[in-house]
């Protein structure tokens, strides 16, 4: 008879351990579908920025966006793993930077972090911008860059390409897509519209 009513409870305890363990393998599913942290586009980590920025300040405007490098992630065609951009309040004359990182790593903190506002004078040479004029992302000012700089770049595979947008000589704000650890360094550049997305110039 105790036999009887072991056999019985049997099934009712394998429901049991199958649910008990079921979580687990989720878990443990989930975890391996995890994806490692990816380089990300200009104009997705701006909106994350602005997100943020518009608590600072409702009247901002962009003054300037690049790219940043990180050891851990890899720059490419116009992604990157860090991005950092200016915003700018006119009515109150200061200035305040924000960085996005995909992850922790090389001094930045992951996602949104920024630094304590500066005055800001509007006499400078890069004017202050809206973010609606950042239609055309790096990675496709790279693209259009690319079609007149790829030789160059053939002859200096060693030289990391970066980006910078600003608004400074031309009607509208621009990508500098340049060749170099930095703009001084840089010995070649090409400035792409940020709104029409056509090539511009070439600096060298």
């Amino acid at each position: 008879m105790r036999h009887h009513k072991l056999i019985a409870s049997l099934p009712l305890f394998l429901l049991v351990v199958a649910c008990s363990e079921a979580p687990k393998t989720e878990t443990a599913v989930k975890k391996e579908a995890e994806k490692p942290p990816e380089a990300v586009s200009a104009k997705t980590a701006v909106e994350k920025m602005f997100i943020q920025a518009r608590a600072w300040s409702p009247d901002l405007k962009l003054l300037r966006v690049g790219d940043l490098d990180m050891k851990e992630i890899k720059s490419k065609d116009g992604m990157a793993g860090a991005w950092q951009c200016t915003f700018v309040s006119e009515s109150r004359g200061v200035a305040k930077t924000y960085t996005y990182a995909v992850m922790d790593g090389s001094g930045m903190t992951k996602g949104v972090s920024s630094t304590p506002e500066e005055p800001w004078n509007p006499g400078g040479q890069a004017k202050p911008f809206p973010i609606q004029s950042l239609k055309v992302d790096a990675a496709d000012a790279y693209k259009t860059a690319m079609t007149r700089g790829e030789e160059y770049s053939k002859k200096h595979p060693e030289i990391p390409v970066k980006f910078l947008l600003e608004w400074t000589r031309y009607e509208n704000p621009a990508w500098r897509v340049f060749w170099g650890e930095s703009v001084a360094m840089s010995g070649y550049s090409i400035y792409i519209d940020s709104i029409t997305g056509a090539p511009l110039s070439i600096q060298h």
